[in-house]
């Protein structure tokens, strides 16, 4: 029976360890991945797949990469969605006896990658942690590139759309969960809708509450410390979750890391709740179609100078403050810097000089920093004492706040400044890291390389002049050191006392005994210049870790403070306007000259309509919007919607005047495909969404709903639509905007209290039309379909054609109308004529079914109904009621 070697058995025994990772395994100068590792690697890396005898009865499919280039190649794996782990050396192999000891290293996944060439440096890198149970989950969110971390929970009534909802505010690239859980395909499935995020199954055992709280106790908790511990504490979901990231993080990493952890534990009702939905629809941060950061509010108001703050603009813009006093404070500061253009411009200069200092605390405690971290990090400490200087003289109180927090950092600028080399090496064991007179070793070490190397130039002008031999030079390899080189045109000249070691075609190389004993000067020099430099910067990068916790706050100041900054420069280029934000129990959202901001932005003609609205939870509840397509329609809405997201992220709103109550919960039902991975079609997709709406919705939300109904039949989808516009008005009583095809449901208004009809103003020339973009009161006049597929271009032979039908259709109509007019005035007459005359078949056949409805009526639990259903069941009553007739 075949035997594996030990190389092989080695691989064997690590790889047990690592089932779910690609193992790249440490031989030599490469990584080899061997059996299905390579096969998976050869193809999703495009590299040349081998064999290898391993003792084993077929050679082991192999291939590898240099372990110099390595880097690449993990991240290419990891952004398709694979696990690598890699196993170095972990003694010198010339050293070693026997087999060479090797080890895990490191496991790099999508969620837990902290090498900058993997990483966008303008988004955060979350990776979730997820435990459910009986329906109720915990949650814990972290970036171990800056330590962050969020824990909630969701308990009693949530649903698997509130879970979905909460994880896409982190938009993380990996999901764990643990095993048991029932929503594991469902979070499979959405997980895609973020982009292809990596989820993984993990053992209860590791969501273990113990474990969790054990972690806790090491964390720091934003907020007061014992305060925050004890709520954290009794929230068992979370400190389940919390645990389990912690642990999985813990095991990538292979170090301990809570104490490097700053959690901020939060309930869901603290930020506005958008759903996943409404985030895409809505184009917060990506568009919809190609998911780009240009086209989206991001791409609008991110004027950030440093990766940090555009990680932090980010974050505000997915978590919408509600507390009025947090908006105030955003809001404030933005109008100071807007007005105050120089203080503005220098600070925008000033943090345009720091680097991203969040990023390289996290590498500092990871202890993957290299010397240019700490020139950044020097860079950056050098701007910090003038920008708190510059801040000094604000009179916002979160700018206040901020200059207060922004620490100068100057004994740490003062140690790196007299300590690293200004352009030192990436690699820390090649020399170069330390600046002359910071360490005397350090020093002394380097003259003597530097001396050497000098003596070998003398020492081949001496020779060149006793030899004769003009070309002669001394050079150097790893293999034989320094040698003496002579051409072969020169060999009568070369002296006896000359040793070859090697030839070569067209030149002979030598040593002396002179030679070498310098060489080993030089060398042993040289080794040990680079191994102090090692030790003397691990000196200093322990000191700057002491201060990590000062770092960490510095640099959440400064990004928020260029967050803040970004918001003024937009208002200030774009034109928009402070919203005055209402506290208590005002209700109304009331935007004068509004403007959508992304497409005014995309507006190369700068002509963009402004338009106003006027919402409250009384006369002005419900906006129903009719008007052709292409004429705006959605644009209004979607720019309401954006500016009341952005009024209470902090920013200022592209209006002339803006008043603003608060909203908790963000809703849209614009637009929806087919669901394929979950087998929903296109109406059942749309029915979803709106249940959702109409299932966690509540009179301080606000809703945009487009064209509800259209994925059925006319009539099914007009009553549809009908219900649920009164549901919204007379039961959620939710501030709502809904735009429809539907003319019939025009005639709510005066009918429905709170329903208010606008229309797009058109102007109409011939059978041409002009949009003019424009809302006015009322309900539309006609929905120009035909005018509006000549404009996007349907041929005028279509055109023609269907101008043709759409009059025959409607001269059917009228004829239809007539005769059942006709019918009816009969109809009247005969009842008059034989009023006292009975029908003794239609009065049995009317008896059955009213007997039938009144059964099935009296069969309904009314109470558990949900609208959509009540809505079908009345329709097939009807149907059956007419049928009869």
């Amino acid at each position: 029976m075949a035997e594996p070697t030990p190389m092989m058995r080695q691989f064997l025994e690590i790889k047990e360890r690592c089932k779910d990772c690609i193992l790249f395994f440490r031989l030599g100068d490469f990584y080899e991945m061997f059996f299905e590792d390579a096969e998976i690697a050869s193809r999703e890396l495009e590299l040349v797949l081998t064999g290898k005898d391993c003792g084993l009865a077929e050679r082991a499919p192999m291939c590898g990469v240099p372990y110099h280039a390595a880097l690449s190649y993990i991240g290419r794996l990891v952004s398709k969605g694979h696990k690598v782990a890699v196993c170095e050396q972990m003694e010198d192999p010339a050293l070693a006896k026997g087999i060479v000891k090797r080890d895990i290293v490191r496991i790099y996944t999508p969620g837990t990658v902290t090498d900058e060439q993997m990483l966008s440096q303008k988004r955060n890198n979350f990776i979730a942690a997820i435990f459910e149970f009986r329906n109720m989950y915990g949650i814990s969110a972290a970036d171990i590139t800056t330590g962050e971390m969020y824990l909630t929970s969701l308990t009693v009534g949530s649903t698997y759309n509130h879970l979905a909802n909460e994880i896409a505010r982190f938009t993380p690239s990996e999901i764990i969960i643990n095993a048991q859980a029932q929503s594991v395909h469902k979070i499979k499935n959405f997980a895609s809708t973020l982009g292809n995020s990596y989820v993984a199954t993990l053992s209860e055992d590791l969501f273990d509450y113990e474990n969790g709280k054990s972690h806790i106790n090491d964390i720091r908790l934003n907020g007061d410390a014992k305060t925050s511990y004890q709520q954290l504490i009794k929230d068992e979901l979370a400190v389940r979750a919390c645990g389990a990231l912690i642990s999985y993080m813990e095991d990538t990493q292979k170090m301990h890391l809570s104490n490097q952890i700053t959690a901020t534990h939060y309930k869901v009702d603290e930020y506005m709740a958008i759903d996943a939905a409404s985030r895409r629809n809505l184009e917060i941060t990506e568009t919809l179609r190609d998911k780009n950061k240009k086209g989206s509010l991001l791409w609008v108001l991110d004027k950030t100078v440093t990766s940090m703050g555009a990680r932090t603009l980010k974050k505000w813009l997915e978590q919408p403050l509600i507390d009025v006093d947090a908006i105030n404070d955003r809001l404030d500061s933005v109008a100071e810097l807007k007005d105050a253009f120089i203080l503005r411009s220098e600070l925008r200069e000033l943090l345009s000089g720091v680097y991203d200092m969040e990023r390289i605390a996290g590498k500092i405690t990871l202890g993957t920093c290299n010397a240019r971290d700490l020139v950044s990090l020097r860079q950056s400490a050098a701007k910090l004492p003038y920008i708190k200087e510059t801040l000094s003289g604000c009179n916002a109180p979160l700018l206040k706040t901020l200059c207060q927090e922004t620490d100068g950092l100057e004994d740490i600028w003062e140690l790196l400044d007299k300590a690293i080399a200004d352009d030192p090496p990436v690699l820390l064991k090649e020399g170069g890291l330390i600046k002359k007179g910071y360490n005397q070793e350090v020093d002394e070490c380097r003259e003597a390389s530097v001396n050497g190397k000098t003596w070998l130039t003398e020492l081949e002008a001496k020779e060149r002049e006793e030899t004769g031999i003009k070309n002669l030079k001394i050079s150097f390899n790893k293999v034989f050191g320094y040698y003496i080189e002579v051409t072969k045109s020169y060999l009568h000249l070369v002296p006896p006392h000359y040793v070859r070691k090697q030839t070569l075609v067209n030149n002979e190389r030598y040593i002396t005994d002179e030679l070498k004993k310098m060489e080993d000067t030089i060398l042993g020099a040289e080794e040990r210049l680079t191994r102090l430099e090692f030790e003397v910067f691990c000196q200093v990068r322990e000191y700057v870790l002491a201060q990590a916790d000062r770092l960490r706050r510095t640099a959440s100041a400064i990004a928020r403070l260029d967050a803040l900054a970004s918001y003024a420069e937009t208002a200030d280029r774009e034109n928009y306007c402070r919203p005055d934000i209402l506290s208590g129990d005002a209700t109304e959202i009331s935007i004068k000259d509004g403007r959508h901001p992304v497409v005014e932005k995309m507006n190369a003609s700068g002509d963009f309509v402004p338009n106003d609205v006027l919402l409250d939870c009384n006369d002005n509840l419900l906006l129903v919007i009719t008007g052709p397509n292409m004429a705006g329609k959605s644009t209004y809405m979607r720019q309401v919607a954006l500016m009341i997201l952005m009024a209470q992220a902090g920013s200022f709103v592209p209006a002339s005047e803006a008043k603003m109550s608060i909203v908790d919960k963000l809703f849209t039902r614009v637009g929806a495909s087919d669901d394929l991975a979950s087998g929903q079609s296109t109406f059942m997709v749309e029915m979803s969404e709106v249940a959702n709406i109409l299932s966690n919705a509540t009179p301080k939300s606000f809703l945009i709903l487009d064209e509800i109904g259209r994925g059925t039949s006319t009539f099914d989808g007009l009553s549809i639509a009908w219900s649920v516009l009164e549901y919204i008005a007379h039961t959620l009583k939710s501030r709502a905007m809904f735009a429809t095809h539907y003319h019939e449901l025009t005639e709510l208004e005066g009918t429905v209290p709170g329903v208010k009809n606008y229309c797009v103003d058109v102007k109409k020339k011939g059978d041409d039309i002009v949009f003019l973009r424009k809302m006015k009161r009322g309900g539309a006049d006609g929905s120009y379909g035909i005018s509006v597929a000549a404009l996007a271009g349907i041929p005028k032979v279509v055109t023609l054609r269907a101008k043709e039908i759409l009059q025959q259709l409607e001269e059917q109509e009228d004829k239809n109308s007539s005769r059942k007019s006709r019918a009816k005035s009969k109809s009247v007459q005969h009842a008059e004529s034989t009023e006292n005359q009975l029908d003794l078949l239609s009065f049995t056949a009317n008896s059955v079914m009213q007997d039938e409805i009144i059964s099935e009526l009296k069969g309904l639990d009314v109470q558990s109904l949900t609208p959509i259903e009540a809505l079908n069941i009345l329709y097939r009553l009807h149907q059956k009621a007419e049928k009869r007739i």
